[in-house]
């Protein structure tokens, strides 16, 4: 039920039977207070309806929102505050290409007692590519879930024998330190750069199978240089941390495809350790890829980060940081800012 006046539109929603309030609205109504939080209306509850007094384009947003929750919880969702805030984002950006419910129920895979799903509609679009591409660059900030989800479906795809194997490799790029004056053997010195691919592996596989199906070669973890003169059949490669690629190492990479292969590049642009100044790889290529059928290249932004929510706070603020940086180097070359600006995007293709 809807009633309006000149400035103010009051809306009325009946939850049906099957609905509890507490799964919509939260213990001790935790959830009702993020979404008044979130919102410049009154929103009250009686029985089993909820009254929105408010502005109609504020009134009109919240009624979407609790339909989004009450399709999710129809879905069997545990709904939290991050669910909540995340489902409003969505709602709220310009391109409002799906349902919420739908991005967030999108199951990837079922592991460990859990189920991994995206959790922003840019993580919905990047496996979404990753579906539809042989080759997808997932390029975006830290915490993402560029490389979680990406192995996700590498071993969503192996457990559905589409591969027969799993290759996860970096570049053991040193970020302050040379592998040569570190102690222990090469797999020793190595190990710290590609920990957090095993890391992945423990949340997605019974820890006790991991060994033995990396004795069998099914999963490979292993440094990009050893990816040099091979071709990859069959398998589902996956290149992290690409932003510490040079443009060489890169077409070596992207060269070892081969028939049956899925291939998906991270990296993070932001943060290069390539010493010497060298371009990374990863900036240049989509210019160099542009036109190519069957590559998908998607972006994630710090909207998407699933960490704390200081990380995203954090991400921001070095994103103004390094503007203001560039603005004023511009300034003292005498070029305006928005040459530098141009000059980057170009770089970061």
């Amino acid at each position: 039920m809807v009633e309006s006046t000149q400035h103010s539109t009051q809306v009325k929603i009946e939850v049906p039977e099957e609905h509890t309030m507490i799964s919509l609205l939260g213990s001790g109504d935790e959830l009702l207070k993020t979404i008044e939080d979130s919102f410049d209306c009154d929103i009250h509850v009686r029985g089993n309806e909820i009254t929105i007094s408010g502005s109609p384009e504020e009134s009109s947003t919240v009624v979407r929102l609790i339909e989004e929750l009450l399709e999710l919880v129809g879905n069997g969702a545990h709904i939290t505050p991050d669910a909540v805030t995340r489902t409003l984002n969505m709602l709220r950006s310009p391109a409002d290409e799906e349902r919420p419910s739908h991005v967030l129920t999108t199951n990837i895979l079922s592991a460990r007692g859990r189920t991994i799903r995206p959790k922003t509609l840019n993580q919905k679009r990047y496996v979404d590519h990753i579906d539809r591409h042989t080759i997808v660059f997932g390029i975006g900030p830290a915490g993402t879930g560029k490389t979680y989800l990406a192995m996700a479906k590498a071993v969503k795809a192996l457990q559905n024998k589409q591969v027969n194997r799993i290759i996860l490799t970096r570049p053991a790029v040193e970020a302050g330190e040379r592998l040569g004056y570190l102690p222990g053997t090469l797999y020793e010195k190595i190990d710290p750069y590609l920990r957090p691919l095993y890391d992945a592996l423990h949340d997605m596989l019974d820890p006790d199978s991991i060994p033995k199906l990396m004795s069998a070669g099914t999963i490979e973890v292993a440094p990009l240089a050893y990816m040099r003169g091979r071709t990859l059949n069959d398998s589902f490669i996956i290149l992290d941390e690409a932003q510490n690629t040079s443009a060489e190492q890169m077409k070596m990479f992207l060269t070892r495809l081969g028939f049956g292969s899925k291939v998906v590049v991270t990296g993070d642009v932001t943060q290069v350790d390539l010493p010497g100044g060298q371009t990374s790889g990863l900036r240049t290529i989509e210019n160099i890829l542009e036109g190519i059928d069957d590559i998908g290249f998607c972006r994630l932004t710090s909207t998407d980060v699933v960490r704390h929510k200081l990380v995203t706070e954090i991400v921001d603020a070095y994103g103004r940081y390094e503007s203001e940086q560039g603005d004023r180097s511009a300034a003292r070359r005498g070029r305006p800012a928005s040459a530098d600006t141009d000059d980057a995007a170009g770089n970061a293709g």
